[in-house]
């Protein structure tokens, strides 16, 4: 039973490790500011940043949502490789519309790994 419990834990250690190490989106390059939107009722401001990987690898495009009530607290809602412009609409206060992806706010994230 104690080594079951301890190969487990380690099997857990490990999946959080990968996690953290490539999925984690609070992990992602800061990137060159491209653009912002402000939400309808000023609640939230969308900011999208262009980042290089460097010779081997596309540009990507991290959007960044800005908490405006909440002394600017951010969060990472959007990361699509191969992407180098970024269209920002607010269809309304909780919804916008990335790049052709629509995102109900706060809790919806777009991550172009996580996708099929």
């Amino acid at each position: 039973m104690i080594t079951f419990a301890i190969g487990l834990m380690f099997v857990v250690l490990i999946g959080y490790g990968v996690y953290w190490a490539f999925f984690d989106m609070s992990r992602l390059p800061t990137g060159e500011y491209l653009t912002e939107e402000i939400s309808p009722d000023g609640t939230y401001t969308l900011k999208a940043y262009i980042t290089n990987g460097g010779a081997t690898t596309s540009y990507a495009i991290r959007g960044e949502l800005v908490f405006n009530d909440r002394n600017n607290k951010t969060k990472n809602i959007y990361w699509n490789y191969r992407e180098e412009t970024a269209n920002i609409l607010w269809k309304d206060n909780d919804t916008v519309e990335i790049n052709g992806y629509t995102l109900n706010v706060p809790d919806d994230k777009f991550d172009f790994r996580n996708e099929k």
